[in-house]
Order: structure tokens, then sequence, then C-alpha cells
């Protein structure tokens, strides 16, 4: 008698997400199985996870997310994937065997989802993101290549500057107003545009860096031909203007703010005292009064970060009520005992040092001012002293400690002179924010400290409290016992919002490879790892469901 026939439907067999990668590991594990390395077990463990893991994987770096993936087991994948670039290997079959539904589309489409998207897929396909050529998000993306490119500019644009851009270069496209954009939205979500700074500045991520060049490549590829472009799908955005296709190297429409220029005897020093240092009994505290009898000259401002700055402020300016400005290289933020005690007690303490760090300028002094005795405070002397230390030591902080208010004005008194007298004779010009020498500011180390300063207007704006998601979740991150600014940065390097390290831990398998999933990320100028106690610790706060005990 005849077997029955079994009838329903075949379940497809789990496609893999990143076939080059698990090809490749397993060769490296043979070969080291084969020389009797202990390293077949580093590519084993690599390869289970790796193969664990649902997502596609566009180059060895992204896999520094998963287990057991070091910076020199990355760096190998990046070298072979380049060499498969190289060799021609975009547009080979993903297997020899019988073809996936991947692999019936046209031969320009790439077959491995471990090497970059180099042609646009079709629309509604299962690709990588690519957007419309005359869409909102393409004209963004391109516009901040464009702005990237620039070795004169910022490598970042405002709303406004992108909707006037995009108003000038590409109109069908442009927003009615900035305040409602979906196409920029749309990136964001992605991750393909970054949104730092009050008002907020966007620029590209490592993402849409990489794709934004594959977009520039084929707007160039497409100007050779123009007559030949493929139809377009319905349902597009409105076209372009022609004329936003022009070469990325060419000049913008933009306005660039000229760079400040102030020649010796064409400015003055002037300290300025943040608003929050007058608030006193009467009309004037007395640190205002001390200043004004040492003959100092001052101006009372909101400052966003620090307490007292020093300005170069135009002697002879165009405009008598905006003077031009440069920010010299000094901060200084005072504290008495009494306020470092509260601030130590309520978070502020790392917060404020985490952002004198990153306001942009190179000499921060920590004026720490008796007040009182130290038996009436709410910490004990050692903890305040240790706190001290560790600003200076650790910190890079210059620590000045002074016994009452008269002493601190005669300090501020005795750096205004100096600071006098050091750019005396001088020419001041000004220079784009950024951190010198931090990657992610996009400032180079500067040529002359001394003479290339920030204008007052960026470095006010530029130390404002941010609220976009990336500086709440570092502010969220120090909150943690253990975790200081350096370490709560390299984080957000690695996981730049909440959502992508909750992500990173749903791929984890076990719990053990939650625990361990932050241990190996490198913090500080040592570039040392966060380690085990640390990662099983925020594990626990963003694993657990019930209240921590």
């Amino acid at each position: 008698m005849a077997a029955p026939v079994r009838l329903g439907r075949k379940r497809p067999l789990p496609v893999c997400p990143n076939p080059l990668f698990v090809r490749w590991l397993t060769e490296w594990r043979d070969e080291a199985a084969s020389r009797g390395r202990r390293t077949q077990f580093v590519f084993q463990k690599a390869l289970r996870s790796l193969r664990r893991y649902p997502l596609p994987l566009r180059s060895g770096k992204e896999a520094k997310i998963l287990l057991h993936f070091g910076d020199g087991l990355c760096r190998m994948l990046d070298q072979r994937l380049q060499q498969h670039r190289s060799s021609g290997g975009d547009h080979a079959p993903a297997s020899s065997g019988a073809k996936s539904p991947a692999q019936e589309g046209p031969p320009a489409e790439v077959q491995f989802s471990s090497v970059p998207v180099l042609a646009q897929p079709k629309a509604g396909g299962s690709g990588s993101y690519w957007p419309a050529r005359h869409s909102g998000a393409r004209a963004v993306l391109l516009l901040l290549y464009r702005e990237h490119l620039n070795p004169s500019r910022h490598s970042f644009l405002t709303k406004e500057e992108l909707l006037q851009r995009c108003t000038q270069e590409a109109p069908g496209v442009a927003p009615g107003s900035a305040r409602s954009w979906p196409a920029l939205r749309s990136l964001l979500h992605r991750n393909l545009v970054f949104r730092t700074q009050q008002p907020a500045r966007y620029s590209l991520t490592p993402q849409g860096l990489e794709l934004a060049q594959k977009l520039a490549e084929s707007e160039g590829l497409s100007l050779l031909n123009v007559g030949s472009e493929p139809e377009e799908p319905p349902g597009e955005e409105p076209e372009v203007p022609r004329s936003f296709s022009t070469e990325l190297g060419a000049s913008e429409g933009s306005v660039q703010q000229p760079q400040l220029e102030l020649r010796p005897g064409e400015y003055r020093v002037l300290l300025c005292v943040d608003v929050g240092e007058t608030k006193g009994v009467g009309h004037r505290s007395e640190l205002i009064r001390q200043l004004q009898r040492l003959h100092v000259t001052h101006t009372v401002r909101k400052l966003h970060v620090g307490d007292f700055v020093w300005v170069a402020q135009e002697t002879r300016p165009r405009d008598p009520e905006r003077p031009g400005e440069l920010v010299l290289d000094h901060i200084v933020e005072r504290k008495r005992l009494d306020d470092l005690c509260s601030s130590i007690i309520d978070g502020r303490f790392r917060e404020q040092k985490f952002r004198l760090k990153r306001c942009g300028l190179g000499r921060r002094v920590y004026l720490v001012e008796q007040h009182g005795s130290v038996h009436n405070l709410s910490l004990p002397e050692s903890t305040l002293l240790q706190a001290v230390t560790n600003t200076q030591v650790i910190d890079g902080f210059f620590v000045k400690r002074t016994a009452d208010i008269k002493e601190s004005a005669a300090y501020l008194a005795l750096l205004t002179r100096g600071l006098e007298r050091l750019h005396q004779g001088h020419t001041l010009r000004s220079r784009p924010w950024g951190i010198p020498g931090d990657p992610e500011s996009g400032a180079g180390p500067s040529p002359n400290p001394l003479c290339s300063l920030l204008t007052f207007n960026d470095f006010n704006m530029g130390a404002m409290k941010n609220k976009s998601v990336r500086e709440v979740f570092i502010r969220q991150l120090v909150q943690v016992r253990g975790v200081s600014g350096e370490k709560a940065a390299a984080l957000v390097d690695r996981y730049s919002t909440p959502a992508s390290l909750l992500a990173a831990y749903d791929a984890c398998a076990t719990p053990k490879e939650q625990e361990m999933l932050l241990s190996t990320i490198k913090c500080g100028r040592l570039q040392r790892n966060l380690g085990p106690a640390l990662s099983r610790t925020l594990a626990q706060l963003y694993c657990s469901y019930s209240p921590l005990t």
C-alpha cells in the first residue's frame, strides 16, 4: 500500500543574512584547526555568535556588536571584504546551488548581504535602504555629503540651512515648513543622520556617509548619460531639478560666515561673568564689587558652561551694537565648598566636568573657594579632598583653592592681566566650533591655539545643554556608579541610542552573553576595556523587567 501523501505548504528554510562572513570564518577556523592553532576556538565562537544574529552586516566594523568579535577579527573581515570587492566579487552568485529569491533579480544588484549595496534595488524589495532618485531624503543626504567634503566648512548644517539649500537647489522636495520634515525624520530614525547641539545641527553618521558616497557616485554616473536614465516607478516624489545633480565640489549658494580677524590694537581683553555669579543680596554681588575695586574690565552675560571666560572684543566695530568677539582658550568654574557638596550629591559634579571638557576650550580651571567650617558640610572633608584631587589628576583640570571671595576676585584679576600680556601683539582669528583633537567634532588640532579661537556666539551656542537622544543617554549612563564621562562617551559611540543598546541585548542568545556584551568596549586614553563588572551592572539595569534590589 502506497504511503499517504502529506499535503500542505513547505516551510521555507531561513536564509543566512551574512553568507560571506560565515564562509570566511569557516575557512579561517578550518585552516587554524588543520595547523593545530588555538585560534580555531576563537573563530568557532565568533561563527556561532554570527549565525545567531538575524540581521545583515554591511562591514566587519558593524560586527563588533556581537559577542566574540574583537578589533582584530573585525579588521580581518574588513580587509577580506575589500579584497572581495576589488576582485569583482560584488556580482558573483551567492552559492553554486539552487538560486534563492535574492538571486533572481537583475545581475547589477548585490547578491550578498555582507557586501554594501552599489545599485538601486527594486521598489518594495527587501534590500538595503536606498532613497528614491527624486526624494527629499536623497536631497538631504547629498547636501550633507557636499558639506562634509568642503574642507572650509563645519561638516554640519542647521535645519534652516538645509531648508534654504533644498529650496534653492531642489524646490520640488523642500517642505513648506522646517517644523515638519518627514524626509529628515526618516533619516534620523534610520541612523543615517546625526543631530547634535541646540539649535540642532545635522551631520552624517558613518552609515549615512557611506550611503551618501554611493548616491554621489550614482549621480555622477547619471550625468554622463542623462538620456538613458531608467523610468521612475509610480508614486515617487516630485522631480528634483537637474541643477541639483551638479558636481559635489562646486560652490553653493549659501552664505558662509566670514572669518573674524582681530589685529594688535584692534581688540581688548574682557572678562565675562556668568549671570548666576551676580545673584546675591542687593543689586550687586560681593564678587562684582571686588572686581570693580580691582579695576577689572568685565561684563555680565548668560554662559551655558563655566562661570568665567575671557573674550577679545573688537574696539572699533562696524556695528557698535554687535562687536566681534573671540573667546580666549581659558575657562573657570567656581565652586564654594557647600556648592561642591551639593553638586557631588545630586550628580551635577560629573556632568559639569564632562561638559567643560567638551566646550571647545583647552585650559580649564576649577576654582574651589573656602566657605565656613568644613565640619558643617554634608560630606566629610576627605571626600571633598578626593573629589578635588581627581579633578586635577584624572580630569586634567588646573585646581586653584582660595580662602574667600576676595582672594577669588584677586585671582581672576591676575588671570585677566596675564591674558592681556599673553595676547599682546598677536593677531587673533576665528575657527569653526569643535573640540581640537576630538574626531567627533571634526576639528583637528589647532596650529596655534593662542591665535585660533572660537567666536563667542559659536562657543555659547555649542555649549548649550542639548536635548538630543545621545546627550540624554550620556547623562543617564553617568548616573550609574562607576560610569565616568569617558566611559559613557565610549558606550554611546558604540550604541548611540538606548534603542540600539536594547536591540543588541535582544540579539544575545543567553543572559551570560548579555552580561558580557559591553565588557570589551575600549575607554579612555589608555583604551582599556570597560570590564565585566560594569558590563554586568548595565545589563541588569537595561534587561531586568522587575525592580532592581
